[in-house]
């Protein structure tokens, strides 16, 4: 029997930009997007509706986008590098050398600023659900969360040489989707910001020194 399954859309814009003109049109068009995601959400955005606020027509939308799924995805791959180049801004070799209470404060300011730049990103915080909710664009979110891991991987392993490579890639990975889900939890329950942030720094902070070799709950003694 065949299968009724429908193939995954492309996500692939079709071509870049290469005049002013052109450029301008583009980011047009993804400004349009954001501002529509805001206003309307994940399930009523259309191309058709985009096209209609950006003044254009349907063909000079798809001459660079094949479908709405693409539009988020180029949105949700800007959202993601602005979230990721804030890692670098807090989290470094050098902090891991310095006392409990400054690994603490940079890990809680870390995840404010996230939240605050998806909350400054117009149609920030449906871009993040459509990350997470749209099978067709999951992919966008887990590879970009792979490549954090990869890198935070790297630095725990130049900070606690003696630890295990496989532990230390296990905690990346799960400090980062708990980040991402924090942020999230921020934008659908009124909570205290800075209290979350402290509660989740310390959590993460607390699971730090156990994997720490020499530390007693570690095992590597």
């Amino acid at each position: 029997m065949p299968s009724t399954r429908k193939p995954a859309p492309s996500l692939a814009t079709k071509k870049q930009p290469a005049q002013a003109r052109a450029t301008e049109t583009y980011e047009r068009i993804l400004e349009v997007t954001a501002q529509t995601l805001a206003d309307v959400g994940i399930e009523r955005l259309s191309t058709n509706l985009v096209c209609e606020r950006a003044g254009l027509t349907p063909p000079a939308l798809y001459r660079y986008f094949p479908n709405k799924y693409a539009l988020l995805s180029e949105l949700g791959q800007r959202l993601m590098q602005q979230q990721n180049a804030l890692v670098g801004r807090w989290i470094s070799v050098e902090l891991f050398a310095g006392s409990p209470q400054a690994l603490e404060d940079a890990v809680a300011g870390l995840v404010l600023d996230t939240y605050r730049v998806t909350a400054q990103t117009v149609g920030g915080v449906w871009i993040m659900r459509a990350l997470r909710a749209v099978p067709a664009l999951q992919q966008v979110r887990l590879a970009s969360h792979a490549e954090v891991t990869a890198a935070q991987t790297e630095l725990l392993a130049q900070a606690l040489p003696q630890a295990s490579k496989a532990e230390l890639r296990l905690a990346s990975r799960i400090v980062v989707e708990l980040i991402y889900a924090t942020v999230e939890m921020l934008f659908d329950e009124a909570l205290d910001e800075q209290a979350v942030a402290r509660t989740v720094a310390g959590m993460l902070l607390s699971h730090l020194e156990r994997i720490r070799p020499g530390s007693a709950a570690s095992g590597f003694r």
